[in-house]
């Protein structure tokens, strides 16, 4: 194996193992809040407390991410160094996962401790997250293809995880943390297997790269498209997950399940969609792709049954697989080189707020108005994306594949 090919390996390996250990954790999250001492979730129709009872919980992780994403590459971009800094979030991340699960059990916290737990773990698993898929970036072989790589590490990560953090929260609410602090851990000793390609390093202070990105606004492009599929990923996670158990009757393992329908196929085939934007370009894409994507979420919502939900949700995970390796290939086409961290620093930024305002957004939306002006909400934001972008990415010098682009701008 070349030595290429065994880093791509080796940092999908990673990308895998954080996004796992991230979502071992969503079948359950009503049960485990409970068990960590907040409030409780009352499964007698009350949706609002239903929401609520996850809701912080998984939105304290994003702050963590929101904030310190751009920090991470910033440094990594500063320094010259890659693969030290994915080792020490794994590791660090890792420790935020055991003790969420060891302290309530052998100490009396308050909520607000094991949030605040919380959010020093996601403050870590980002740098990890965040520099494996820089780390990609910075390999030969094409933009789309290393991004389909880090697409498919990503989709297998979430696609096993639902199914089998369902099966774990049966055994225990806590067993899925101590799951999760061992996978990340495992993933901290593989990246120590990784060759450090990061670019010279700029000699400038972490706040001036994050300046930098000033000079390049057509990274706002990708940053709004990746802030719009995360937010449905933060859908899911959450008010999708309380609407398939209220509206199907369905316990944390079948949850995991209908997830894993949308998750398997956004894993397997990201990477071949990821060479294939290599060959056709980005625009058509992310534009086309993200027009269905948004029709498709909106058509989960009138699925009869579970199985029939289970039918949209695959197709919804065919689709995700068509935009998500395009969007992060356009970040590596329009960033440099020497600014590859801080770029994809922020694209997770702007993921990280997508993913909340799904949580947040989408829970107070289900809450007030019910699941149906939620999923519409959440549809129509992927189309409109697509149609208000459209012409900006036009515009953009990208790669059409076989080395041509389009525009001039």
């Amino acid at each position: 194996m070349s030595p290429s090919r065994r880093d791509r390996a080796v940092l999908s390996g990673v990308v895998f193992a954080v996004l796992f250990a991230q979502v071992l954790l969503y079948p359950g999250i009503p049960d485990l809040v409970v068990a960590l001492g907040g409030t409780p979730a009352a499964w007698d129709g009350d949706v609002g407390a239903i929401l609520d009872a996850g809701k912080w919980f998984l939105t304290t992780e994003f702050v963590g991410f929101v904030l310190c994403a751009g920090l991470w590459g910033a440094f990594s971009d500063a320094t010259g160094a890659r693969t030290p800094l994915i080792v020490a979030g794994a590791a660090v991340g890792a420790g935020g996962y055991l003790t969420l699960a060891v302290v309530p059990t052998v100490a009396s916290m308050p909520y607000s401790g094991v949030l605040a737990i919380r959010f020093f773990q996601g403050a870590a698993t980002i740098g990890a997250f965040s520099l494996s898929i820089t780390t990609l970036m910075d390999l030969e072989g094409g933009g789309g293809q290393n991004m389909g790589a880090a697409g498919l590490a990503i989709g297998a990560g979430t696609a096993l995880g639902s199914p089998i953090g369902g099966v774990l929260y049966g055994v225990g609410p806590f067993v899925p943390l101590y799951a999760a602090a061992v996978v990340l851990g495992a993933a901290g000793l593989l990246a120590t297997r990784a060759t450090d390609r990061a670019p010279t390093p700029t000699h400038r202070t972490p706040a001036a790269v994050v300046r930098g990105l000033r000079g390049r606004p057509s990274l706002t492009v990708p940053f709004a498209f990746g802030f719009v599929d995360r937010m449905t990923a933060g859908f899911f996670a959450l008010v999708g997950t309380v609407y398939f158990q209220s509206t199907f009757d369905l316990d944390p393992g079948a949850t995991g399940i209908l997830l894993g329908a949308f998750f398997v196929p956004f894993a397997l085939l990201q990477y071949p969609l990821g060479r294939l934007s290599d060959r056709i370009g980005r625009v058509l894409p992310v534009v086309a792709g993200s027009l269905l994507y948004g029709f498709a979420v909106i058509g989960v919502y009138y699925a009869p049954t579970a199985p029939g939900a289970g039918s949209v949700m695959v197709v919804v995970g065919i689709l995700g697989a068509l935009v998500a390796p395009a969007t992060m290939a356009l970040v590596s086409d329009l960033a440099a080189p020497q600014e590859r961290g801080v770029s994809m620093g922020g694209f997770n930024v702007f993921g990280s707020l997508g993913f909340l305002t799904g949580i947040v957004g989408g829970a107070t939306v289900a809450g007030a108005f019910g699941f149906q002006a939620a999923f519409f909400a959440v549809g129509f934001a992927e189309i409109a994306i697509a149609i208000v972008l459209f012409p900006v990415l036009l515009q953009l010098e990208v790669p059409v594949g076989l080395g041509e682009s389009i525009g001039g701008g």
